[in-house]
Parts: C-alpha cells; sequence; structure tokens
C-alpha cells in the first residue's frame, strides 16, 4: 500500500511532516509523488493564510469523489483552527493533532484497516518490528473497513498536550545534508495577526538531552546545514521554571559538542523573536564556529504604533539594539527578517518607516508578506481595510528599497572566494546551486552531482540582488571545524 502527503505551510510544517512519513513506512506503507495511486491519503495543513485552508478543502473534496472508484482513507493533522476541526471530521476520516502522532497507527488500527505490516502487534507501540519483505506482502489482505474512531483521538482542544512523545519519533529526514531538529512547540506571545497560539498551542520546550541526542546523531551522519526550529526559539527553556537550559545555554552545548567534532556543520535556529533575543544568544554565536553567522530576525514593521496594533511586545529601539549587537560582535553575519505590509489600518507614514527601517538595517534578505486575514487570528474579526492595489504598491516599494541593500553586499563578495553547501542542480542549465554560511545563493557551473551535499570553494565573479555567480575553486577538505 501506499500513501501520499500534501505539506503546506513553515519549515516547521516540513519537519513535523518528515515524523509522520517515518510512522507510516514503520507501518509499511510505502511513499508515492502520485496521489493517484496512494491508498493512504494525508495533509499538514497551515492556518496561516485562508488560501491555505481553501487548499485543503479542494484536495479532500477530490479524494472523496475518489472513494467512489476505490478504497482510500484520508486524514489530516498540523496546523488546525477549532473552526476547522469540526468542518474537517465531516470531511476526512481522521483528524488529529501533531502531539498525537504516536497514536497514530492505533487509530488506523481502530479505523479497521490491516496495514502493509500485517497483523504483526501494532499494540507493542514503538518497539521495533519485523516487516515482510515488499515482494511478499499480500496485496489481497488488505481490507478498509470503516469504523467509528474513539472521539478522544479526535479532539484537538488541547493540541500541545502530549509533544513530548511525538517528539520521541525518529523523522524521515527529507535530506542527507540538511536537516530541522524541532526544540519548541507553541507559543506565548499572541499577536494579532497571527493564529498559532490557538492551532499549536502554549509554548513548550523539548528537553536538551533529546536534541542533543538528535544533533550528534545528524552530525555522525553527515548531515552539514541543521536547523532548530521552534515558533519562538530564544523563549526556549523558559517554561520549565529554570529546570533546563536558556538558549543561549542550548547553543553553547551545540558549540562546545562542535568543538569537539571533526565533521563540519553549519548550525542555524528560526525563528527568534526580538522581545526574547539576548545579548548572550549573540554572544555565544560569536564563540563557535558551527553556529552559523546568520541570524533571522523578524521585524514585521518598522513604526511602533503598528508593533503594538500587532501586539509584537517590541519597539524599533529594541529591536536596533539587537541589530547593533550583532554587527558589533558578528560583523560577518548576513541578516534576515519577516515583514507584513498592508496590515490593518496601516498609514503612508507607517509604511515609510518601515522602508527607513529597511535602509537601516541592510537585510540581506526579507519576506515580505502582503497581509490577508490568519482565520482565527484577533486581526480576522478587524475590517481589512488596505486595498489590494496599495498593498501590492507597498509590495514592491519595500522590495526595491530590499533590492537595493542585498545587491551592495553581494557584489561586495566579488572576488572572495567563499565556502558553500551545494543544494542541488540551478535553474540555469549545466549549473549547480549552494549557499553560503549566511545563505546568500551561489550558483557555478558544474556537472558533477556528486557534490551535492558537500561543501565546496566558490570564487564569487558576478552578482545580483538575490544571487550570484562564481568559479568552482575546490570541494572542501574536511577538517575539525575550529582547526
Amino acid at each position: 500500500m501506499k500513501y501520499h502527503i500534501v505539506q503546506l505551510g513553515c519549515q516547521m510544517n516540513i519537519s513535523d511532516g518528515e515524523r509522520v512519513q517515518k510512522v507510516l513506512d514503520k507501518l509499511g506503507f510505502e511513499p508515492t509523488d502520485n496521489e493517484a495511486e496512494a491508498n493512504l491519503l494525508g495533509v499538514i495543513a497551515c492556518s496561516v493564510r485562508q488560501k491555505a485552508i481553501d487548499k485543503v478543502y479542494s484536495r479532500v473534496q477530490k479524494w472523496n469523489k475518489w472513494k467512489n472508484k476505490k478504497n482510500l482513507i484520508t486524514f489530516v493533522t498540523g496546523c488546525v483552527l477549532p473552526a476547522d476541526r469540526e468542518k474537517f471530521l465531516k470531511q476526512f476520516d481522521m483528524v488529529f493533532t501533531m502531539s498525537e502522532l504516536p497514536g497514530f497507527p492505533e487509530m488506523i488500527q481502530q479505523y479497521g484497516i490491516v496495514t502493509p505490516a500485517g497483523m504483526q502487534s501494532l499494540d507493542k507501540g514503538w518497539q521495533e518490528m519485523e516487516f515482510p519483505e515488499k515482494e511478499s506482502r499480500n496485496e489481497a489482505a488488505f481490507r478498509f473497513d470503516k469504523a467509528v474512531l474513539p472521539q478522544d483521538k479526535r479532539d484537538l482542544s488541547h493540541p500541545e498536550k502530549g509533544i513530548e512523545e511525538f517528539w520521541h519519533i525518529t523523522p524521515k529526514y527529507g535530506s542527507g545534508y540538511e536537516a530541522y531538529i524541532p526544540i519548541q512547540n507553541g507559543c506565548n506571545k499572541f499577536c494579532t495577526y497571527c493564529a498559532v497560539p490557538y492551532t499549536r498551542g502554549r509554548e513548550v520546550s523539548r528537553p536538551s538531552g533529546e536534541i542533543m541526542r538528535e544533533l550528534k546523531d545528524l552530525v555522525e551522519k553527515g548531515y552539514k546545514s541543521i536547523t532548530l526550529l521552534g515558533q519562538n526559539v530564544n523563549s526556549y527553556g523558559l517554561d520549565k521554571n529554570g529546570e533546563e537550559v536558556s538558549f543561549a545555554g542550548l547553543l553553547r552545548m551545540i558549540g562546545e559538542f562542535g568543538n569537539r567534532r571533526k565533521e563540519k556543520f553549519w548550525l542555524y535556529f528560526t525563528s527568534p523573536h526580538p522581545r526574547d533575543m539576548t545579548d548572550e544568544v549573540i554572544e555565544v554565536i560569536a564563540q563557535y564556529s558551527c553556529l552559523a553567522k546568520q541570524i533571522h530576525l523578524p521585524i514585521q514593521s518598522g513604526d511602533d504604533a503598528m508593533l503594538e496594533h500587532m501586539n509584537r511586545k517590541h519597539t524599533v529601539e529594541r529591536y536596533r539594539h539587537i541589530v547593533q549587537t550583532i554587527r558589533r560582535l558578528l560583523p560577518e553575519a548576513t541578516l534576515f527578517t519577516d515583514i507584513i505590509v498592508g496590515f490593518t489600518g496601516e498609514t503612508d507614514e507607517q509604511i515609510e518607516n518601515t522602508r527607513k527601517a529597511i535602509e537601516e538595517f541592510r537585510y540581506n534578505m526579507a519576506y515580505i508578506a502582503q497581509y490577508s486575514p490568519r482565520p482565527g487570528a484577533v486581526s480576522s474579526r478587524w475590517t481589512d481595510d488596505i486595498p489590494k492595489e496599495v498593498k501590492k504598491k507597498r509590495y514592491h516599494m519595500l522590495t526595491e528599497e530590499l533590492m537595493k541593500h542585498t545587491l551592495t553586499y553581494n557584489k561586495s563578495m566579488i572576488g572572495k572566494t567563499m565556502t558553500a553547501l551545494v543544494r542541488g542542480k540551478d535553474r540555469k542549465s549545466g549549473y549547480l546551486s549552494a549557499l553560503t554560511e549566511g545563505k546568500i545563493i551561489v550558483r557555478f557551473a558544474s556537472a558533477d552531482e556528486s557534490l551535492i551535499g558537500q561543501f565546496v570553494k566558490v570564487k564569487i565573479n558576478s552578482a545580483a540582488p538575490f544571487s550570484t555567480e562564481g568559479e568552482l575553486i575546490t570541494k572542501e577538505i574536511e577538517h575539525p571545524v575550529n582547526a
């Protein structure tokens, strides 16, 4: 039997999807990119924008029509708001939170499905199970008998409960050289445009020992780019009342581990919140070579009144202090951000202040989103009073301002030889695409696909606003990180 999963949304959803895939693989299901040939169809949902939820409804309606012609089951998990949950229960066969993923095999069994693993004891929980070889599976033994899923398996009212058990599931990593490690789930900030506190619940920190074990395993397996994930990573540990290390403490543990390893790797994190970003975090990053010199620091708006309207709980001056500390302690670091344009009530003066912020902070990348109401968020009850044409105009104005500074920075790289991690074939025929430690795109001419997933040296010879191009010098010989 085969499964197909549609993943929507952020890096956290991608990471969650990797754990869902591992559960299904362990049950003997096989992945397929062709949803039409799948017997099990699922969605990792995202409630950030209504468009993403509309995609979920569109997809399940198509799948339900297929049920007239063949046996299949559907499920949805991920970021789901209570209002959508009630509708999804009528559309999908199974609806569950990520914290309930460890019970997914039991749900499938209670739904009346014999899995490809046959009748081998699903009640063993997460003990290792011996599966029959693919060619020995009896396809005729599969059946789909509809059963009523117990109500407690459908309850999404406390999405944060049980998340610790979910973290115990080893993910099926989607790459052999870059991976995500969730360190924290949920958010306590309640920004007015965001639904995450309602879909993922309050902040819960994963034990640092588990994080370190997963990190060590990845490094030993040769992963070279590892990203710590959380809705607000730098609030890590605050929910443990002193029983867990702080985020700076966690980074220090990783840095010390990196010092002891011969393997080279870059450690990233996303996303921090300016309110919780401490000088100590930046000081720790400066001390250790494995901690990548790239900071993603969402500002959302460059206007204090708008930040208050968004309930961001930080000011431009507070943000400025953080950036100045980064420039002082990490002069080589690149700076990324998130910006919302056209938020409810935004004035011409306020968007101009955001443009000035881009000019002042000279971002290397800004993910600029035109505001649309997030179902479930506080602002969804407010009038979306900025016309689409105005949002587009402001978006282009901010993008043009951003491009001035990205181009200036990228041109400063010309003539320099940079270390970069090759990520795959570039859209430009005959070229490979790589990322520097600061996540600047570098493309270079090469047909050697064995370089994918490897560190290389590239001499930069030209630059564009969002990428550079260079000449391959050599594959980097790995030495101890601080050698």
